[in-house]
C-alpha cells in the first residue's frame, strides 16, 4: 500500500522520463500516485496522464508561484472536480521565500482554493514556505467558516505549524527532506504528528531523498521516505507503508471510492 501522495508527472513527461518513471514505481511496489496541478494551463496534460493510467489520480489548482500569471475564479476549480480522476484541490498556499507572486494575491488564491475544498469535500493540498504564521491564521479563520479536509505537503516547517494542522483536523505529508543530514528540526517537528495523520511523498522531480539527493527524483523513491519514517518511528517499513497508504485512502475518499 505504498503511495506517492504528491508528484508532478507532467514535469517528468516534459523531461521525457514519464514512461520509465512509472515503470520504476510499479516495479518498486508503489501502488498509487497523485499527480499535482500547479497551474490551470497545464491541467489538461496532468488529466490526460491520469486518464491513461489506472494507478494515477490528479488534482486541480494553482501554485502560489503562479498566481500572478492568470486570473482564478472559483468555478475554474469546481468544474474540474466533476471528473472521476480529480481527487484533490491544489497545490495552493503561501510561499514567502521566493515571492514570485504578491503576498496579498497568494492569500486571495489560497482562500479561493479553500472554498473549493469546502464545497466539494476534496482535500486541499497546502504548500507553505517561510509563511507559517499566515498559513496558520488563514487555515484557522477558514476552518471557522466551515471545516474542510487538508494536507500540509512536503512538510518543512515548525513544530507549531504541525501541531496547528493536526488540531484543525489536517494531515501532514513527509518528503525526501526527512532524509537530509541537516533536517533535524523537520524530523523533530514531524514526530509530533500522530501516525494516523501522516502521508509520504516525493514531490518529484524535486527533493530526491538520500542517496539520490541532487539528482532527479521520481515516484519510486517514495520507498526511501517511508523507510526513513519507519526508522524514526521504530517500525518496519512495510508497516509504515500500510499506515500511510491507509491514511491516504481515508483522506482522499474519492480515490477510495474508485474514482
Amino acid at each position: 500500500m505504498l503511495i506517492d501522495s504528491h508528484c508532478h508527472l507532467d514535469y517528468l513527461q516534459r523531461e521525457g522520463r514519464l514512461e520509465q518513471s512509472l515503470a520504476n514505481a510499479r516495479a518498486g511496489g508503489v501502488a498509487r500516485m497523485l499527480s499535482i496541478s500547479t497551474k490551470l494551463a497545464t491541467f489538461p496534460d496532468i488529466l490526460r496522464i491520469a486518464e491513461a493510467e489506472d494507478d494515477v489520480w490528479c488534482t486541480i489548482g494553482v501554485h502560489p508561484h503562479e498566481c500572478e500569471k492568470a486570473p482564478l475564479v472559483l468555478d475554474d476549480l469546481l468544474k474540474a472536480c466533476d471528473h472521476d480522476k480529480v481527487i484533490g484541490i491544489g497545490e495552493t498556499g503561501l510561499d514567502y521565500y521566493y515571492e514570485h507572486s504578491p503576498r496579498d494575491l497568494q492569500q486571495e488564491y489560497f482562500r479561493i482554493h479553500i472554498e473549493a475544498a469546502r464545497q466539494t469535500g476534496l482535500p486541499l493540498i497546502v504548500h507553505t514556505r517561510d509563511a507559517d504564521a499566515d498559513t496558520m491564521r488563514i487555515l484557522e479563520e477558514e476552518t471557522g467558516k466551515g471545516a474542510f479536509p487538508f494536507l500540509i505537503h512536503c512538510f518543512s516547517s515548525s513544530l507549531e505549524l504541525a501541531e496547528k494542522a493536526v488540531s484543525l483536523g489536517g494531515y501532514v505529508s513527509l518528503s525526501g527532506i526527512i532524509t537530509f543530514k541537516k533536517a533535524d528540526a523537520v524530523r523533530e517537528a514531524s514526530m509530533a504528528v500522530p501516525l494516523e495523520r501522516l502521508l509520504v511523498e516525493t514531490d518529484s522531480p524535486y527533493l530526491a531523498p538520500v542517496p539520490f539527493r541532487g539528482k532527479p527524483n521520481e515516484p519510486a523513491h517514495v520507498r526511501l521516505v517511508a523507510e526513513k519514517l519507519a526508522q524514526m518511528r521504530g517500525l518496519d517499513s512495510d508497516e509504515i507503508c500500510e499506515i500511510t497508504g491507509a491514511n491516504f485512502m481515508r483522506l482522499f475518499t474519492k480515490a477510495a471510492r474508485g474514482g
